[in-house]
């Protein structure tokens, strides 16, 4: 895999592409108003991306209906000498519709320990965790 990146501005503005050849802005935030998502918003967003494809395949597999998916995820940042790596990442799942509970569990189970490379790639440094709420219910 491979991505390529190229500076669009005299300041700190980025357009990133991969192979799929969509494009994303990268910008340090503390330029106002930002252009483009920070490095560390992206990671966070590759965190839940992952994931939520990963649900979303598992459940559609077993046959249950989605009506609604939304995920919040956070980051707990902490000091290293002069940068502020993640030390927790904790993603909320936001489910709607016809699905049975234990299967909601089970196919976040499978994405975060067995699937999602992005979190499987951070595991040995952060700390992740999840949470489900279906239908409203926090299970």
């Amino acid at each position: 895999m491979k991505v390529s990146l190229n500076r669009i501005n005299d300041n700190y503005l980025f357009e990133a592409k991969g192979a799929s050849g969509v494009s994303v802005f990268i910008d340090n935030k503390t330029d106002e108003p930002s252009k483009g998502a920070s490095p560390m918003e992206l990671l966070l967003m590759g965190v839940g991306g992952c994931s939520a494809i990963d649900v979303v395949m598992i459940l559609n597999k077993q046959r249950q209906e989605i009506t609604s998916y939304k995920m919040e995820v956070e980051g707990l940042r902490k000091e290293v000498r002069d940068a502020k790596p993640f030390e927790a990442i904790h993603v909320t799942l936001y489910l709607e519709g016809k699905i049975d509970e234990a299967k909601a569990i089970r196919a976040a189970d499978l994405s975060f320990k067995k699937y999602c490379s992005v979190s499987i790639t951070l595991e040995a440094s952060v700390k992740i965790t999840y949470s489900i709420i279906l239908n409203g219910k926090q299970l």
